[in-house]
């Protein structure tokens, strides 16, 4: 028998301006997950936590994703993957791109196939299919890649890491569930041109931002005129939280893919717990349950435990 563990990440997704277009892994939470590959056919999976998802490798991620890997390149062999899921579903900070990321990362170490990134990128987005509907990278990538990274174009797979100054991070998880499908159909369908022009100059600042280490800059560009306005309304005090956080020091932060997490972005550690203060105090009126995180970038993505 062959068996390998791997650390997958948690990662954030659209990056405030960036819609589908800017990824970030990020050092915690994490799921782990194993992978057997033994005598036979076939894949199984076990899961051991309590979220209820399925075990029937069509209807699952992770399973998907591995089966286009074997289906493509005719692997041998049963492939058992038991998952240790920390990442709630539907949390907004990739739980699905972390079992899809995650078992095309575990196949090829294990199996000693040296892919390329972009190779794995592509069966890791066929099961992120199952979660959004949709073939998107902003996720998916930073989890392959390391750290974060621009989709320029996900069709030709053209994805471009970004180096990043020191950063850490605040996540506000409220443990509600909002469907990245129904989070993606309520968004506009058209555009202001005004406005389109506002969040080009965002999305450029931003990495410009990160490229020369500007905060200032990083901070100015964290605006949102097209995805937050619409999505903001799902998640229960989301705009408390922002203000408190942007009064503590936060560089600029927003929603976390399609939500309800929330993220902030500080330039040290303690501004960060801070922030986390802050923001548990405006959830703990609302009386909804919620985790948070202080953490900072993860630079690898996903890596053998």
């Amino acid at each position: 028998m062959k068996s390998i563990k791997v650390k997958c990440p948690a990662s954030l997704s659209n990056l405030v301006c960036g819609y589908d277009i800017f990824g970030m892994a990020v050092e915690a939470p994490y799921d782990i997950l194993e992978l057997k590959n033994t005598d036979g056919e076939g894949i199984s999976i076990q899961h051991t936590d309590d979220y209820g998802l399925s075990t029937d490798p069509s209807k699952n991620i992770a399973g998907v994703a591995l089966q286009s890997m074997v289906s493509e390149l005719k692997l041998k062999g049963h492939f058992e993957i038991i998952i240790h899921k920390n990442i709630k579903p539907g949390s907004g900070i990739g739980s699905s791109a972390a079992s899809a990321a995650g078992i095309v990362v575990a196949a090829n170490l294990l199996l000693g196939l040296e892919l390329t990134h972009q190779q794995l990128l592509t069966f890791a987005m066929d099961g992120e299919m199952i979660a959004s509907g949709s073939r998107h990278a902003d996720n998916l990538a930073p989890l392959i890649y390391g750290g974060m990274t621009l989709i320029r174009d996900t069709d030709n797979f053209d994805i471009i890491s970004i180096p990043s100054p020191p950063l850490f991070i605040t996540i506000l998880h409220p443990q509600i569930e909002i469907k990245t499908s129904y989070a993606r159909e309520i968004l506009p369908k058209e555009v202001p041109l005004k406005d389109a022009v506002k969040q080009w100059a965002n999305t450029a600042g931003l990495v410009a931002g990160f490229l020369q280490n500007d905060y200032a800059l990083m901070s100015r560009s964290m605006q949102d005129f097209i995805i937050e306005p619409v999505r903001s309304k799902l998640i229960p005090a989301y705009d408390a939280v922002k203000k408190e956080s942007m009064h503590c020091g936060a560089l600029g932060g927003g929603i976390s893919g399609s939500g309800p997490s929330m993220f902030m972005f500080s330039k040290d550690e303690q501004k960060a717990r801070a922030i986390s203060d802050a923001m548990c105090k405006v959830y703990n009126s609302t009386g909804i349950a919620y985790k948070t995180y202080v953490t900072s970038i993860n630079q690898k993505g996903v890596t053998v435990v």
